[in-house]
């Protein structure tokens, strides 16, 4: 069994926590669900389910992705230790692309997760 640990900030909240509170009851419940099946399966987790975030700057980080009907949640998160893996950010999906803001807020999350435990 792999572990995931939801992000948190220094004053001990957890942004990804309050997004998926906050999401319609039923689309929440799934996401937790998606959530401990990938705390089963792990680096077993393939594509369509998990998928690794193209370019450089953005080494290391992966999404989860989990759909709705027409609606398309993503959590991005990163491997910190070999079965361990931090959940930092999600969002709901409208474009084809990752929007460039959503990839920086979870960066930034896992450059700041990854400085508090050195």
């Amino acid at each position: 069994m792999w572990k995931v640990i939801f992000y948190t900030n220094n004053r001990l909240e957890s942004p990804l926590v309050d997004f998926i509170e906050n999401l319609p009851k039923k689309q929440g419940a799934k996401v937790l669900r998606e959530i401990s099946l990938f705390e089963k399966v792990g680096i077993n987790s393939v594509y369509p389910q998990t998928s690794r975030i193209i370019g450089s700057e953005y080494k290391d980080l992966w999404e989860l992705r989990v759909r709705f009907g027409k609606n398309s949640i993503r959590i991005i998160y990163f491997l910190h230790i070999k079965d361990t893996f931090v959940l930092l950010h999600g969002f709901k999906k409208k474009t084809n692309k990752i929007p460039k803001r959503e990839l920086e807020i979870a960066k930034n999350r896992m450059m700041e997760y990854k400085n508090r435990r050195s």
